[in-house]
C-alpha cells in the first residue's frame, strides 16, 4: 500500500512539474494599471517583470527573449483582453544603452499565449527601425510594413474589424500611419506592450507613459444622444506628461481650471459640477433652473462669476448665456437673442464674447455683461468660433473657416484687423490663452472631418504655439473632439491644461 502511494505521489508530482513547466512564463497578478496580466511568451532566458507607479502612471517592462519572429515569438508582454474596436496609445523610452541593435518594443495585440500565435505589432527597434510587423496565421511567418521615420516615442496601434493601423511620430508632430486591411485575429485579443531584447542573454527595460487603452465608437452611434466614457485629465504643456484624475462612464466635457488652481468645473448631462482637485471628488454646481447647460461655460479672470449657455424651452431649446456667482445661484439672462455660445469675458468682466446664429450666418458678438445690445465683430462668409480675450485684453483670439478650413485668427476688441495665425490643412479650434499671455492652445481635427464641425470622438490633436503665432507644436494624441477643450481650461501658472478624452474604459 505504501509502494502504491509512493507511485501515485511521485506521477502527481511528474504531472504538476509538467502542468508548471508549461506555465511557468506566465504570471497573474493583481491589476497593473490599466493592465491585467504579465506573460512572458515563448521560453525566455531571464523572466520578465512588470510594474506601475502612482502618480506618475508610468509603466516598466522587462523582458529577454530571442526574437519576435518567424513562426514563433520570445518576449515579454503586459496585456489586457479587448473585445471589439480599440485603440492602444503610448509614448515610451528605452532604458540603458542596450546590448542589440534590434531589441524592439511597442504594442501589440495577439490572438492568444501560444509561441506562434496570429498577431498584429508597431514595432520600434533599438536602432530606431520603425515597422508594422504581423503574422496571419498559427506558426506562420511575420511580415512587415517599415516606415520611413526613425525612432518614433509616440504609438498608436488600432483595430477596426480587420483593419489594423499603426500611427508613430517624434513628441511634437503629427502621427505618420500605415494600415494592414485583411487581418483576422478574432474578436477578443490580448492588447498591451512588449519588449524583446533580441537575445537569452540579458534583460531590458522600457518605461511607457500616456497609456491609454478604450474602445471606440461604432459606426452607427448616434452623437448627442449616445455617448462613450470620459477621462478627466491634465497634462503638463512642456513634456507632454498627462495624468488621470477621474473616469466615467458618461460624458464629461470641457473643464475650466479656478483661479484659485483648487477646482476644475465641467459639465455633465445638462448640469456644472465642481471638481475637487485634493479629494478628487465632484459636487453639483449649482445652476437653479438652468438645468440643460452645455459645455460653453466661462469664468470671469477674477474666478468670481461664471457665464454659462443653457437651452430654455421658451426658445425652441436654443442656447442663450446667462451669469451668475461661481459659488452658484440664479442665473441672470444675458443674450435675448439665440442661439448664443458663449466663449469669453474680457478681463474687466465688462463685456461677454459669444458665437451667435443669425439669419443663417455664424458670427462673434460681444455685449455688455449686464445685457444690452450686442454688437457684432466678424461679418466674413464661414463660420467663427471660439472667441476668447487675451488676459491683458489686447486682443480677442477665435476661429473661422472663411479660408476653407478652420484656422486661428486674432482681431482686436473692436472687431478690427482680422490676422489669421494658424495656415495647415488641420482644422484648429478653440484657442486658449494661456494666464501668462504667453501661449495659444487648442484642438486640431484631421483635415477629413468638416471644417464647420467638431464632432465626439475624433483621433485628434491638442496642439500650442507662441501666442504672437508661429509653427503649432503637438502636446497631446488623443481621441475626443467635442467637449475635450471647449473652454479656457488652462492652471493659473500656466504649466498646466486640463481636458476630457474619450473611449470605453475598464470593460
Amino acid at each position: 500500500m505504501a509502494m502504491i502511494k509512493r507511485v501515485l505521489f511521485g506521477v502527481i508530482t511528474l504531472l504538476l512539474v509538467a502542468c508548471f513547466s508549461k506555465l511557468r512564463a506566465q504570471h497573474f497578478w493583481a491589476k497593473t494599471g490599466s493592465f491585467t496580466t504579465f506573460t512572458d511568451i515563448g521560453e525566455p532566458g531571464i523572466k520578465g517583470n512588470a510594474s506601475y507607479s502612482e502618480p506618475e502612471q508610468k509603466y516598466r517592462v522587462t523582458g529577454s527573449g530571442e526574437n519576435i519572429w518567424l513562426g514563433e515569438d520570445s518576449f515579454s508582454f503586459l496585456t489586457k483582453k479587448m473585445k471589439g474596436d480599440f485603440i492602444v496609445q503610448t509614448q515610451f523610452q528605452f532604458l540603458g544603452q542596450g546590448h542589440d541593435p534590434h531589441r524592439k518594443t511597442g504594442i501589440m495585440f495577439r490572438s492568444s499565449v501560444s509561441e506562434g500565435s496570429p498577431m498584429v505589432a508597431c514595432t520600434i527597434h533599438g536602432d530606431g527601425l520603425t515597422s508594422l510587423q504581423f503574422r496571419r496565421t498559427e506558426g506562420a511567418d511575420v511580415e512587415e510594413i517599415k516606415f520611413d521615420i526613425s525612432g518614433p516615442d509616440v504609438l498608436q496601434l488600432e483595430k477596426k474589424g480587420n483593419i489594423y493601423t499603426m500611427s508613430v511620430a517624434h513628441f511634437g508632430e503629427v502621427y505618420q500611419s500605415k494600415a494592414i486591411d485583411d487581418l483576422d485575429l478574432g474578436e477578443v485579443l490580448l492588447a498591451g506592450l512588449f519588449v524583446c531584447a533580441h537575445t537569452d542573454e540579458v534583460a531590458e527595460t522600457v518605461e511607457f507613459w500616456n497609456t491609454r487603452l478604450f474602445n471606440t465608437a461604432p459606426d452607427d452611434l448616434v452623437q448627442y444622444q449616445e455617448y462613450l466614457g470620459s477621462l478627466l485629465e491634465v497634462m503638463d504643456v512642456e513634456t507632454g506628461h498627462r495624468s488621470v484624475l477621474a473616469e466615467d462612464p458618461g460624458s464629461w466635457q470641457a473643464p475650466n481650471w479656478t483661479p484659485d488652481g483648487k477646482t476644475l468645473i465641467y459639465n455633465a448631462s445638462g448640469l456644472l459640477y465642481n471638481f475637487d482637485l485634493k479629494s478628487r471628488q465632484s459636487s453639483v454646481l449649482n445652476t437653479d433652473f438652468a438645468t440643460n447647460n452645455n459645455n460653453d461655460h466661462v469664468l470671469t479672470f477674477d474666478g468670481q462669476q461664471i457665464g454659462i449657455s443653457h437651452h430654455p424651452a421658451e426658445t425652441g431649446g436654443q442656447s442663450v448665456v446667462y451669469t451668475l456667482p461661481v459659488t452658484g445661484g440664479v442665473p441672470k439672462r444675458v443674450t435675448e437673442k439665440s442661439p448664443s455660445y458663449l466663449h469669453g469675458w474680457s478681463p474687466d468682466n465688462q463685456f461677454l464674447v459669444y458665437t451667435g446664429e443669425r439669419n443663417g450666418e455664424y458670427d462673434i458678438y460681444k455685449i455688455p455683461a449686464e445685457g444690452g445690445e450686442e454688437i457684432r465683430l466678424t461679418t466674413a462668409k464661414g463660420l467663427d468660433d471660439g472667441s476668447e480675450y487675451s488676459p491683458d485684453g489686447k486682443y480677442i483670439y477665435f476661429c473661422s473657416t472663411r479660408t476653407g478650413t478652420m484656422q486661428v485668427w486674432r482681431m482686436e476688441p473692436d472687431g478690427s484687423d482680422q490676422v489669421q495665425l494658424t495656415f495647415d490643412k488641420l482644422n484648429d479650434w478653440f484657442p486658449h490663452v494661456s494666464p501668462d499671455n504667453k501661449w495659444l492652445v487648442f484642438v486640431s481635427f484631421p483635415e477629413e472631418v468638416p471644417a464647420d464641425q467638431h464632432p465626439f470622438y475624433e483621433r485628434v490633436y491638442l496642439r500650442i504655439m507662441p501666442i504672437e503665432g508661429g509653427e503649432p507644436k503637438v502636446i497631446g494624441y488623443l481621441y475626443g473632439g467635442q467637449g475635450s477643450i471647449n473652454v479656457p481650461s488652462w492652471s493659473p501658472d500656466s504649466k498646466k491644461v486640463a481636458f476630457v478624452s474619450n473611449g470605453y474604459f475598464g470593460k
